[in-house]
């Protein structure tokens, strides 16, 4: 692209910004502020006022979920230096809670991204040879992409979309080539599927005991029960913005000492999301890099909420919601995934009657709820619910009858 075309599309993007836009409230509170002289400047000499803020949709989607009012707030409190005793204490204090939310004694991580990020951490860290993926969705596709894009050799192990990975198909891909490392995805949020994490793990260490093993948990750690020691698992790595019950911005990884040692083994872990960096650092109470201190603030909060909850009762609660969307949808529609497989905080329902779901959203819109179309070839053939974080049976029943009046032809 040359120079002048990229001026060119600056100043449309000036002219988007100040010149099209109208101001909040509509042409009755004035004319849209005018344009500053074209040019390589075309810089905003005032700041838009701030737009009114939009009245609050229940979310029921895969992530991100509602977050409370307490947990919203505790954002608010005034910034402190991220070097401060202030900060080490904090992360004193998280630390406990992570480890009890994961089931574990191992350290646990905490990096200022998406879990996305973890994912990528994870492969860089641990593989040394060659790494099995378990592949039934779009999330599983995902870290398999992130694992070719970094260079690291890489094999597929596919099963259709919708369709949970079993121990008889792991153990023949792990007989049939060297593996190092393995990934798995616990709950995959774009078919509605929980694949038997335990009864994988048991396997997989039957073949091979030195296997590192790999979990994607960004839709199950904090609702649903993982066993992170009991089950001998090496990374466990989720994100804020699902079961947590947090804004997105942060990820947790609870990391074992062998794939600690494994990473210490590995000459080009990048920096960033060095797991021997970031490990040393916690041990110090802190991150190599600036936290992301509010959220930080909120996680206390919020991590108090779920302890408060107990997590027995945190799991029987998603439960009791998957159970009360999955009876309805089978006798109203149908489900993707089979009996015994079927996720804990969401799920993927068979549109079997051609619904539009932009408009079923739009209907529900009126409601203040919202939930998501199928992912990726999913959609439009499925939607989905999310049932997870603070959201409560007594909401459940509240969408799914807005639903069904839709159905009906009485929304």
């Amino acid at each position: 692209m040359g120079v002048n075309a990229r001026f060119n599309i600056l100043d449309l993007v000036d002219e988007a910004l100040l010149g099209r836009l109208p101001a909040p409230g509509g042409p009755q509170d004035g004319p849209a502020r005018s344009r500053t002289p074209a040019g390589r400047g075309g810089l905003i000499q005032s700041p838009q006022p701030i737009p009114p803020a939009v009245p609050m949709t229940r979310l029921f989607i895969p992530g991100p979920t509602d977050v409370s009012p307490e947990t919203l707030a505790a954002q608010t409190r005034p910034m402190v230096g991220h070097r401060s005793q202030t900060i080490t204490d904090l992360f004193a204090r998280l630390q406990p809670g992570l480890q009890q939310v994961f089931n574990t004694h191992q350290r646990v991580l905490i990096s200022a991204s998406s879990g996305s990020g973890l994912q990528e951490a994870a492969v860089r860290n641990c593989v040394a040879e060659r790494l099995l993926v378990c592949i039934g969705g779009a999330f599983a596709e995902r870290w398999f992409d992130i694992a070719c894009a970094n260079g690291l050799p890489a094999d597929r192990l596919d099963v259709d979309w919708g369709q949970p990975h079993t121990p008889d198909l792991l153990e023949k891909a792990l007989r049939g080539r060297t593996y190092d490392t393995l990934a798995i995805v616990h709950n995959e949020s774009s078919t509605g599927v929980e694949n038997p994490l335990s009864e994988l793990a048991a396997r997989a260490r039957r073949v091979n005991p030195d296997l590192v093993i790999l979990v994607d948990a960004v839709s199950s750690a904090g609702g649903v029960r993982l066993e992170m020691d009991e089950w001998d698992l090496d990374v466990v790595l989720t994100s804020s913005q699902k079961c947590f019950a947090l804004p997105p911005g942060l990820a947790f990884a609870a990391v074992s000492d062998r794939a600690m040692a494994r990473a210490r083994a590995i000459p080009h872990r990048g920096w960033y999301f060095d797991f021997v960096l970031l490990d040393h650092a916690l041990s110090q109470n802190t991150t190599p890099a600036t936290p992301a201190i509010s959220l930080l603030y909120a996680l206390e909060v919020q991590l108090t909420h779920m302890l408060a909850e107990g997590l027995d009762r945190r799991y029987a609660r998603h439960q009791a919601m998957a159970a009360r969307v999955q009876d309805w949808a089978q006798a109203r529609l149908g489900l993707l995934a089979r009996e015994g497989y079927r996720s804990k905080t969401v799920t993927a329902i068979n549109n079997t009657r051609n619904l539009d779901v932009n408009e079923l959203n739009a209907c529900l819109a009126r409601h203040g709820m919202v939930i998501a179309n199928g992912y990726g070839p999913l959609k439009n053939r499925t939607f989905r619910i999310g049932h997870l974080g603070e959201t409560r049976l007594d909401d459940v029943e509240r969408l799914l009858g807005h639903i069904d009046a839709f159905l009906d032809g009485q929304a």
